[in-house]
């Protein structure tokens, strides 16, 4: 049976956890979480967009798990139609700046921390944005791919995106003097009136083929290799801990379903609701980039024992 707990820490405003039976039942629950992962010797780690927001770039969702704005293109649709390849190219060379000069945040460091010290296992990211990476945290399976890199998909010749963005920027100088809201993942909100007809895409400079960010678009799926590697990362894992995700995604989601599914306790640290609230053994409900550096301040006071 589960409970109700509040964190009454420096006037916060009030969290709820829920935790299994296991946990005493008057821990805080930062004791509590910190409890749970000391039981735990090989916890892998899934993020999402809500570690990263602290570090300027949006999320997807509200608290409730319900998207923002407009759907992001498909990945059929960009590599069928000249148009909606005007259309990404445009807004990403807006957005993606701001994504690029992103630093990790409090988080994504204690999350290195705790790696390092021992505490968690490898990290698997739904994020494109390579904030663990730079944090320090090593063995980071990036699910979807990453932001910073492009393919080309005639002859799979490997770019930089910023060596991308050099060339956009020289081929639409009208473009890159225009406003935009910045979206999740270097998309934009570009001006009504701007033109896309008058975009020019990048190409190979290899074979003049089509170039595609190295990410799963929406509608795509997670490459045969590299979701067998996520799913050896959980089978091997003997607990999951979930951060900043709400796992309304099946490509994530599929991941702590299928720990809990095997009897591997999954705990949560997510803002609002997840698609995996009832398969959790433990839930914090607040932002990562707060209880984190206080779950790594209390746990590398105390060595493994």
């Amino acid at each position: 049976m589960s409970q109700s707990l509040s964190l009454p820490e420096d006037g916060a405003p009030t969290v709820i956890a829920t935790v299994t039976a296991t946990v005493a039942p008057h821990a805080d629950p930062l004791s509590a979480l910190a409890q749970w992962l000391l039981s735990h010797r090989k916890v892998l780690v899934l993020t999402g967009a809500g570690i990263s927001t602290a570090s300027g770039i949006p999320d997807y969702r509200d608290d409730a798990g319900v998207r923002r704005g407009r759907l992001p293109i498909q990945g059929s649709e960009f590599r069928q139609s000249e148009a909606a390849r005007k259309r990404y190219w445009a807004r990403s060379m807006l957005g993606w700046p701001r994504l690029a000069q992103a630093l990790p945040n409090a988080a994504h460091q204690a999350l290195a921390q705790l790696q390092a010290a021992g505490h968690l296992g490898a990290i698997l990211t739904q994020n494109v944005d390579g904030l663990h990476q730079q944090a320090g945290s090593r063995d980071v399976l990036e699910l979807h791919g990453s932001i910073h890199a492009v393919r080309c998909l005639a002859c799979g010749t490997p770019y930089g995106r910023a060596g991308i963005q050099a060339q956009l920027e020289r081929s639409n100088p009208a473009f890159a003097q225009l406003q935009a809201e910045v979206l999740p993942d270097g998309d934009a909100q570009l001006e009504p009136d701007a033109d896309d007809a008058a975009f020019h895409v990048p190409a190979c400079t290899a074979c003049g083929g089509m170039l595609q960010p190295d990410v799963v678009f929406f509608g795509d799926g997670v490459p045969a290799a590299r979701s067998a590697q996520a799913e050896a990362l959980a089978r091997d894992c003997d607990a999951m801990l979930v951060v900043g995700s709400s796992l309304m995604v099946l490509s994530g989601f599929r991941f702590a379903r299928m720990a809990a599914a095997a009897g591997k306790p999954v705990a949560a640290i997510n803002r609002g609701r997840t698609r995996a609230d009832e398969l959790l053994a433990f839930k914090l409900q607040e932002d990562a980039e707060s209880v984190l550096p206080r779950l790594a301040a209390r746990l590398l006071s105390q060595p493994l024992s």
